[in-house]
């Protein structure tokens, strides 16, 4: 984690226009899924655009990722799988997971549009392959199969909410498929003829006497700064502040603890650009905390439980649930308890505690209040032996008694196992991507997508929500941009 050298954020020049090195008419800072795809939009409705991109390669964390896109609504994937669902249950379902807070707007939007933000993928290179991977199995497909469930969808409360559909739609590729879903859309943009320059960052936005966005003052590696104006825009697609220590002290102090995941440069640099420009902020205390410990996906079956030896949540909800309660409610001190048939190594490195002969032996390893592992342990299986969770609601093909010796536990806690990350909050934006200051008027020729705004998730997430966010947004953002 690192904290970049502050600079001056914000030139106010009346004569900016005598300064002016080179003319585009969008201006992206940022090339991840928002930025690529903002200059897809932009470009397509005839608007020239300069994307600018700091580190050596385009495709941001993006090209990280796992590659799901969460989308839903009736897909052709979904129907090509067998699987019913409408814009309404994909809407009720991100609202009931993406909050408490979540964005209605935004969300209706893309709820609303989800199917042509399909259509739109597929017709720029993002291909899906037709087969769906069963939840029991995995929620990240490791083949190139097309669909699964990657959330809480099948899991109480939510369940009881909103009508079950897989929309965890990955890219077709054998692994992690963030590359593919860049390849695709990069080659799309220099089909367009759009300029992406790497090693080149933003450094200050410049505003004109009236208060709009005219350009900016970008700065190469080598030093060389590059005087930009932009007719019609620049947007922001410059991702989170999860890699810079001091924002997350100032803001999100429970994430500092924790992981940082994604590329070094998502360091809030777009969001400060932004602020410094007037633009206002939302959701910054938040963040996606993943709890990785269903890897095998049969460690579902085991218990959850904190310092107390208190189960405290439905082990078959989604891991960044998991992840947001063990840090928010349980202080970071979680263990997964197994036992021998349900035990598997985990593929992340989390520690192990055991084998031991007996619960209580466990127990005593864990340092937990004498009885208490004991007692919750007892308590589950004479529930699982009969097919029920009365407290917690946990799907029955998840239950069953944790009998048989040996006895595992996985140290969950964070002094042990530091949980991956990344922020949710950010700038505040229309629907259509423009920044917002605190009286809610939008900022003359400023934009932003993706991560660098506060989207979809006020707080909850499931897996694909920040690049299906960040594709249809930053479409948005862009298209925006090229209609001033």
């Amino acid at each position: 984690m690192r904290r970049v050298t502050e600079a001056k954020r914000l030139i106010i020049r009346p004569d900016a226009g005598s300064a002016f090195e080179e003319t585009c008419d969008v201006l992206i800072a940022g090339s991840g899924s928002a930025g690529v795809c903002a200059a897809l939009e932009a470009a397509e409705a005839g608007a020239s655009v300069v994307v600018l991109e700091r580190l050596e390669q385009a495709g941001g964390s993006s090209a990280l990722s796992s590659g799901q896109v969460y989308l839903g609504g009736g897909t052709a994937l979904q129907q090509a799988c067998g699987f019913d669902d409408s814009a309404d249950a994909l809407f009720q379902y991100l609202v009931a997971t993406c909050g408490p807070g979540a964005d209605e707007e935004k969300t209706r939007i893309f709820a609303d549009r989800a199917t042509e933000h399909y259509e739109w993928l597929l017709a720029h290179d993002v291909p899906f392959k037709p087969t769906f991977l069963p939840h029991t199995e995995t929620t990240n497909p490791p083949g190139d199969d097309g669909l699964t469930y990657t959330g809480s969808e099948l899991s109480y409360p939510i369940c009881g909410i909103a009508a079950p559909a897989p929309r965890g739609h990955n890219v077709q590729h054998e692994g992690s498929s963030g590359v593919r879903l860049m390849s695709g859309l990069l080659s799309e943009a220099a089909k367009l003829g759009i300029e992406i320059r790497t090693q080149c960052a933003v450094e200050s936005l410049i505003q004109s006497d009236s208060r709009e966005i005219v350009g900016a003052l970008a700065r190469s590696e080598a030093g060389k700064a590059q005087w930009i104006r932009a007719r019609r825009g620049v947007v922001l697609t410059t991702g989170g502040f999860h890699h810079d220590l001091e924002m997350l002290r100032r803001y999100a102090p429970t994430l500092v603890p924790l992981l940082p995941i994604g590329v070094t440069s998502e360091d809030g640099s777009g969001i400060r650009l932004g602020m410094a420009a007037g633009g206002d902020v939302m959701g910054m205390e938040a963040g996606c905390i993943i709890l990785p410990y269903t890897k095998p996906r049969k460690l579902v079956k085991g218990i959850l439980v904190n310092a107390y030896g208190q189960r405290f949540i439905n082990e078959d909800l989604y891991q960044a649930v998991h992840g947001d309660v063990a840090v928010h409610a349980q202080a970071g001190h979680v263990f997964c308890i197994a036992d021998a048939e349900v035990f598997g190594e985990p593929m992340m490195d989390i520690p192990i505690i055991g084998p031991c002969d007996t619960i209580e032996e466990l127990e005593g390893k864990l340092e937990l209040p004498t009885g208490s592992l004991v007692q919750t342990w007892q308590t589950y299986n004479e529930n699982a032996a009969r097919g029920q969770d009365p407290v917690f609601h946990k799907s029955r093909e998840w239950l069953e008694p944790l009998d048989r010796a040996p006895y595992r536990a996985l140290d969950l806690r964070i002094s042990s196992f530091p949980y991956p990350f990344f922020t949710l909050g950010g700038l505040r934006t229309t629907p259509e991507g423009q920044v917002l200051n605190s009286e809610s008027e939008a900022i003359p020729g400023l934009f932003a997508a993706g991560r660098s705004t506060s989207g979809i998730c006020a707080r909850g997430y499931s897996s694909g929500v920040s690049l299906a966010d960040a594709t249809f947004f930053g479409r948005l953002a862009g298209r925006s941009a090229a209609a001033r």
